[in-house]
């Protein structure tokens, strides 16, 4: 067992896990405290302001337990905005989303504390009575340095891109008097990297906009930032964030959202059945790719599993696969020291981020319970869920 099943060697004989209906989620409690211990220190190291990117993250049962650690909220749009000023009332709210609607603004302002727009149209349509209100402005830019190979969809700075305004449009577009409402900038480049590719990228932000950050109250670096993971190099990030303090005056934000909750969630699945093609024996889980784990698909990568490798290693080989009609639904192929066999539980690491904000309920699927893991080694029951969340969601209550 590696760093991410820590958390689970002492309770996985006991009852309270064993006897979980499958599947579910569980989401460490001693594995958040320990990544907001760490998010904490870079807080009281350089002054900076951490936020929870909801996106990847929103179970709301623990902004509680987080909440002392970190600044606020980060949101993408309206509802995860109400979330966030909700459930972390203390904390900052920020919002970005790619174009706002009309008929969601004002709503949005009596939420947020900072409101950041994508282009200078929004910024000239929706600051004025954003400022009127008291809200705190800034405008994404596009630095125009990708810094991460292989993923383009998950590159902001990739050609093409509609996220943040180029230099070249800021040139073109910006007026002295929207510039005067903006209080600060607002980058987002990275995607589960290190503090190396966040340096590249401020220094091609400094060249295209180095002479407007003087102007500015705060930058906000984004969010993409592996801070928590082990091999990260925090006292770069430190260094990074206080060579823009000093150079350039101004509050600095990130809004990281897998550091908050990685390695903090399991997904527990049994073997529903196992079937053989060509040779290859093939394990039927009762949880999905599709609909319980998205990312595996959609990035696509292939997820820690307890007790299994990826390569082959170990003598009995499987493909791990979903209950749906989907010919794609395969998780992926691990190898195990014995043999499955059906009812066996099985036990999925890293499955707190993009995992509950993304599920849905293709074919019917249920959506997994969550349960916590608290720090006693028990488990809690958070919610549940059955059919009237599968058919509520089509049409009337």
């Amino acid at each position: 067992m590696n760093e991410i099943f820590d958390g689970l060697k002492t309770v996985l004989d006991s009852e309270s896990i064993k006897g979980l209906k499958t599947p579910c989620y569980v989401i460490d409690e001693k594995k958040l405290v320990h990544n907001a211990e760490i998010l904490a220190s870079v807080i009281a190291d350089t002054g900076c302001r951490i936020l929870l990117a909801q996106k990847a993250f929103s179970n709301y049962d623990f902004y509680p337990l987080i909440s002392g650690y970190i600044s606020g909220t980060e949101a993408s749009g309206l509802y995860e905005a109400r979330l966030g000023k909700e459930e972390m009332p203390e904390g900052e709210v920020h919002v970005f989303c790619a174009a706002y609607r009309e008929d969601e603004m004002d709503e949005i302002i009596s939420y947020a504390d900072h409101i950041v727009f994508n282009s200078i149209y929004q910024l000239k349509k929706f600051g004025p009575s954003a400022k009127k209100a008291g809200r705190s402005i800034g405008l994404r830019i596009n630095p125009e340095c990708s810094t991460q190979e292989g993923h383009e969809i998950y590159d902001p700075c990739a050609s093409g891109s509609r996220l943040g305004v180029t230099r070249g449009v800021w040139d073109k577009e910006m007026t002295p008097d929207t510039f005067e409402m903006l209080d600060g900038l607002h980058f987002h480049t990275l995607c589960e990297q290190n503090s190396d590719a966040l340096e590249i990228t401020l220094r091609a932000v400094e060249e295209k906009f180095g002479d407007v950050l003087p102007q500015m109250k705060w930058l906000n670096m984004g969010g993409g930032h592996h801070i928590t993971k082990a091999d990260y190099d925090v006292e770069t990030l430190k260094r990074v964030i206080l060579y823009a303090k000093d150079k350039w005056g101004v509050k600095i934000y990130l809004e990281p959202g897998e550091a908050v909750a990685i390695n903090a969630g399991y997904l527990m699945t049994r073997v529903l059945d196992i079937v053989e093609n060509n040779g290859e024996k093939i394990a039927i889980l009762d949880s999905s790719a599709a609909c319980h784990m998205p990312d595996v698909i959609e990035m696509p990568y292939t997820p820690p599993l307890l007790n299994a490798v990826t390569d082959e290693s170990k003598p009995f080989r499987y493909r791990l696969a979903g209950p749906t009609c989907l010919s794609g639904d395969v998780i992926g192929d691990y190898s195990f020291d014995g043999e499955l066999e059906r009812g066996d539980m099985l036990i999925f690491g890293d499955m707190a981020i993009y995992t509950t904000v993304k599920n849905n309920t293709f074919n019917g699927m249920p959506l997994p319970d969550i349960y916590k893991l608290c720090s006693d080694g028990t488990t809690q029951k958070i919610t549940d869920f059955g059919y009237s969340d599968f058919k509520h969601r089509l049409g009337r209550a």
